[in-house]
């Protein structure tokens, strides 16, 4: 059934067209010559229109009309229909003489060359018509592309958001199904189920609630500290409007590299301090960690901080400022933003 709904292609069309001007020319001719020579001088007449007509529209009217070189082109115009005039004369008198006049050959009048070019100036003046046909079906044919890469993305939208809402049910059977045997197991699941759904439903916002944002930090650190051996000595101080907004994910990053560069596994002390504060209309986001006394394998230090230091310049320009200090035993890094 696709088969038989598809949409032709501009070069179908196109090919269509041809083959019909073939046909009316055949008729035309049949009345006074049989049915080989009209299909022969058929062949020869369209191939003539075609030269014409794309001569003028793939070449000629681009590259010098709609540049501004009138004068070149209308030389070049003439140039053309009088050899493609002069041309058509004489490989049809060729054809004439060669194949269908038994020993009696015709000779070239001017007046056939005259009648040809004549002939070449309508076609040239339909080739115009042609020209605004094929760019109005291109432009339909790219809709229609549109239209389906549309309906396409929509689909693949509908899917993406299917996934993600089963293994959010998955994970929700499971933490109840945790919470009977070990409910401390049934807790982590939870906050790994609000982790994936801030990803999916809120990190393409353009902003989130602070609320929004202190949760996910929260969740994150809680799964971070189960891999870790030994207790961590954290503090995370709030004192701001959680129904503020703020674009997502601006506070991850300070969180992620204490957790990658700044916890030592092995030891029994680990200390991190983290303060979320509003004050004048701004807000200061500030972490400080003790460092390890091994320095830890930092070849990616410094992308997640580069990388956030671009964002801020384009979501804020130069109304914001963030440090980063390494002071030998901690580690202190500050966000001081404006709030909406």
């Amino acid at each position: 059934m696709q088969l038989f709904n598809r949409t032709p292609t501009t070069a179908q069309l196109q090919w269509m067209v041809w083959v019909f001007v073939f046909f009316i020319v055949l008729f035309s001719l049949l009345p006074m010559d049989g049915l080989g020579q009209s299909a022969v001088f058929a062949f020869v007449n369209t191939l003539f229109y075609a030269a014409i007509i794309y001569g003028n529209i793939l070449w000629l009217f681009p590259q010098l009309f709609q540049k501004g070189r009138i004068a070149a082109y209308v030389i070049a115009v003439i140039g053309l229909l009088l050899t493609t005039g002069i041309l058509r004369a004489y490989i049809s008198m060729y054809i004439y003489n060669r194949f269908f006049v038994m020993g009696h050959p015709t000779l070239m009048k001017p007046q056939a060359i005259i009648s040809f070019v004549v002939a070449g100036v309508l076609i040239f003046m339909l080739s115009f018509i042609f020209r605004i046909a094929l760019a109005y079906f291109t432009l339909k044919q790219q809709t229609e592309e549109i239209l389906v890469q549309k309906t396409q993305a929509e689909l693949n939208l509908l899917k993406s958001q299917v996934q993600p809402h089963f293994l959010f049910n998955t994970l929700n059977n499971i933490y109840y199904e945790a919470y009977l045997e070990a409910p401390r197991t049934a807790g982590l699941i939870e906050r790994l189920s609000d982790i994936m759904r801030y990803f999916v439903d809120e990190s393409p916002r353009q902003v989130v609630s602070l609320a929004t944002e202190i949760q996910f930090l929260e969740n994150y650190i809680a799964l971070e500290k189960i891999r870790i051996r030994y207790d961590i000595d954290i503090t995370f101080t709030k004192d701001c409007e959680t129904s503020l907004s703020i674009p997502p994910m601006l506070l991850m990053t300070f969180v992620e590299n204490i957790f990658k560069h700044g916890i030592d596994k092995t030891s029994t002390y680990n200390k991190i301090d983290i303060s979320l504060v509003q004050k004048n209309g701004r807000l200061i986001f500030t972490t400080e960690n003790t460092v390890p006394d091994k320095p830890l394998n930092t070849s990616s230090t410094g992308f997640g901080i580069a990388n956030l230091r671009k964002r801020l310049v384009l979501l804020y320009q130069n109304d914001f400022d963030m440090q980063v200090n390494n002071k030998g035993d901690l580690y202190i890094a500050s966000l001081n933003i404006p709030l909406a």
